[in-house]
């Protein structure tokens, strides 16, 4: 077998079966565990069911359905209609346990549980894809998972170079999770922040003004085309800079008798620097403000103005990157002229429902999930170049480094440590808290440092880092910190008990989301015959060999 060199994972072409394997291909070899691993996998001793006991079972496929795409929509409509002048042909639909898993991990940012992988896999309603969407939007694990997404591009981080400082960094972390979990719209959101005021310890949204690495004028508006219009201002004209500059040059700043305590608010007083050039859009007309209304008011308006594209578009932009792995404007904070949308009517038709629905992003989520696009297969039917950057396929990418310790954690039923060493005071959080919950980019883990979370200094979504690298390979494979985990979790021993078929099928419900496939079965129970051990070590190696597999480490 070929094995999982640490190369990024790719699409793929002729899916053929391999024995004891998951689908191959000529590419998608690299979708498997190490030879190592692959070998284990194939061997793991399991007292138990002979293998004559499994010939009944139905074949299983795990990733693709047998069924061909079908339009669900016009992001449908937009996107085979894009294929079919490319002459791509799109994947197949994704299985049901590859859907579940996939919807678990884009809505929530968790693994699903043994029990609702099985109940979902054996659900026969047909619509239940659309029913798990609705249940997973209202799931309170919603706003942890998508505080942590937005906290990252906010900067929201205590220490050196954002130095927020550890109450701001809490404040502004609560903020931007009550603001998810209300459902409150999206431009409100960005109002709320473009026009904040008050102290920086009660008032979260402030810290938008304050989680810079310069607090002048340039830098304010560097960072609000950055994350309000998705667009890098080192590839404007200095002149559009000067000009939104200008809407922020009386952002004031002072200090309390409150260690660490700073004020944010609009000083009409304060005068601009010499030679500042007057307040302009970034369309190029001249913004006319009022005497005794704050700029970034008359700002927020122009932006988030109904018939003006560029907040709409942005943000319906980076929502479909987040879910479909890529941006229809590739990065998703890089919109210019020379890098234009890979389908333009795709970009159009999702900021026209951000407006339609108010700006509501579970509505907007609920729009791109229940897509035949979303739910594509991740084996892909076609090995045109233009293929993935027109979404022909579901994209392969590493579990985000907070996301993969809670899946470790929640399958062995174990916890982590978080501290943040410096800034004072020091920060500690419980045990049993999730790592998608840390309301600061200073508190950490070694684990966390490895697996490439962002330090949020700059804002950019590139920050994270989900490349696989060898030192993370050998975590998992060799640690202590692994180890312990599978062979001290008391969730992990409860799914070891019983009969052999049935910890088989816990264990892959629990780290796959799948059951196993007959061949799975049937080379675990033939090696079984030549192995030797006790039943319990042979499940624990089957629980870390499946949660070093690349099937485990990735969404699919």
């Amino acid at each position: 077998m070929r094995n999982f060199t640490g190369e990024q994972a790719s699409s793929c072409v002729m899916p053929v079966r391999v024995p004891g394997s998951c689908i191959r291909s000529v590419r998608f070899r690299r979708f498997q565990a190490s030879a190592a691993l692959s070998a284990l996998v194939i061997g793991l001793v399991l007292l138990g069911v002979p293998a004559q006991t499994l010939s009944a079972a139905p074949a299983q496929q795990p990733y693709e359905s047998a069924s061909l795409p079908v339009k669900l929509g016009p992001i449908d409509d937009l996107v085979f209609a894009r294929l079919q002048q490319l002459h791509i042909e799109p994947a197949r639909p994704c299985s049901d346990a590859v859907f579940v898993r996939r919807a678990f991990l884009d809505v929530i940012g968790r693994l699903p549980t043994p029990a609702e992988a099985r109940e979902f896999i054996q659900n026969s309603a047909p619509a239940k894809r659309d029913a798990l969407i609705d249940q997973l939007l209202a799931r309170d694990e919603f706003a942890d998972y998508w505080a942590m997404k937005w906290s990252d591009l906010l900067r929201v981080k205590a220490e050196y170079p954002i130095n927020l400082w550890p109450n701001a960094a809490q404040a502004y972390h609560r903020w931007i999770r009550s603001s998810l979990h209300e459902g409150k719209p999206f431009n409100q959101f960005a109002r709320e922040l473009l026009v904040a005021n008050g102290s920086n310890f009660r008032v979260g949204p402030v810290n938008f003004y304050r989680a810079l690495q310069s607090k002048d004028a340039t830098s304010i508006a560097q960072s609000v085309a950055l994350i309000f219009m998705g667009a890098r201002t080192e590839h404007w004209p200095a002149d559009r800079v000067a000009g939104l500059a200008g809407f922020f040059n009386q952002v004031g700043y002072k200090s309390t008798s409150e260690w660490k305590e700073e004020i944010v608010y609009w000083d009409p007083g304060k005068a601009p620097p010499t030679g500042t050039a007057p307040a302009r859009f970034p369309d190029g007309t001249l913004a006319t403000l009022p005497v005794g209304r704050d700029p970034r008011a008359v700002f927020a308006d122009w932006l988030l103005a109904p018939d003006n594209p560029w907040f709409a578009r942005a943000f319906a932009n980076r929502v479909w990157s987040w879910l479909l792995g890529r941006g229809i404007v590739q990065e998703p904070d890089d919109f210019r002229a020379d890098n234009p949308p890979v389908n333009p009517e795709l970009l159009t038709y999702l900021e026209h429902e951000v407006t339609r629905s108010g700006h509501d992003l579970r509505q907007l989520f609920r729009v791109i999930l229940n897509s035949q696009t979303y739910q594509l297969s991740c084996v892909p039917n076609s090995g045109h170049p233009e293929a993935a950057a027109n979404f022909a396929a579901y994209p392969l990418r590493r579990l985000e480094a907070e996301v993969l310790i809670d899946a470790i954690n929640d399958i062995t039923g174990t916890t982590e440590k978080y501290s943040s060493a410096i800034p004072e005071p020091y920060t500690f959080i419980p045990d049993e808290a999730r790592a998608v919950e840390l309301p600061d980019g200073s508190i950490t883990s070694s684990f966390l440092e490895m697996f490439g979370r962002p330090p949020r200094d700059s804002g950019l979504a590139s920050e994270r880092n989900n490349h696989t690298t060898a030192g993370q390979r050998l975590h998992l494979l060799n640690s202590s910190h692994i180890r312990r985990k599978l062979e001290q979790g008391p969730r992990l021993a409860e799914l070891l008990r019983g009969r052999p078929r049935e910890v088989t099928d816990r264990l892959f419900l629990a780290i796959l989301s799948r059951f196993p496939t007959d061949e799975e079965r049937a080379l675990v129970s033939e090696r079984l015959k030549s192995g030797r051990g006790n039943s319990r070590d042979a499940a624990l190696d089957l629980a870390w060999a499946l949660i070093n597999t690349a099937e485990f480490l990735h969404r699919h």
